[in-house]
Order: structure tokens, then C-alpha cells, then sequence
């Protein structure tokens, strides 16, 4: 079993390389966000209308699939 001692020289080692590879990372700005955001919720509204015009259509064809074998 690890001695305390080689814990707490692994945990701060994992720590330091934690925040080194935090500094390589590259964050977004505020007008990246925002564009892509945009994007995002232009898509969803999109598709979600896309799909409630299919699902409208579909619940209407098994209706008149219905009518017409019944």
C-alpha cells in the first residue's frame, strides 16, 4: 500500500500537470460562443419542426391506411 508521503507526491504531480495542460487549452471567445449558440438553437428549432411536419404526416397515413383496409 502507497505511504502517505507517495500520495501526496502523486497528488500534487497530477495537480501540476493538471493545470500545464489547462494552459495549453485554447477557450472560445464571447463572439464564438455566441455565433455557434445561435447555430445550435437555429438547428434545433429547425429539426424539431422538421420532425413534428413528419410525424404529422405519418399519423395521417396510417389514419387513411386505416380507412381505406378497414
Amino acid at each position: 500500500m502507497n505511504s502517505p508521503k507517495e500520495w501526496w507526491k502523486k497528488s500534487r504531480d497530477f495537480f501540476v500537470e493538471v493545470v500545464t495542460e489547462v494552459k495549453k487549452c485554447s477557450f472560445p471567445s464571447r463572439d464564438e460562443v455566441i455565433g455557434t449558440t445561435t447555430v445550435v438553437l437555429i438547428t434545433s428549432v429547425a429539426f424539431s419542426l422538421f420532425l413534428w411536419v413528419a410525424d404529422i404526416l405519418i399519423i395521417k397515413g396510417y389514419e387513411g391506411l386505416l380507412k381505406v383496409f378497414s
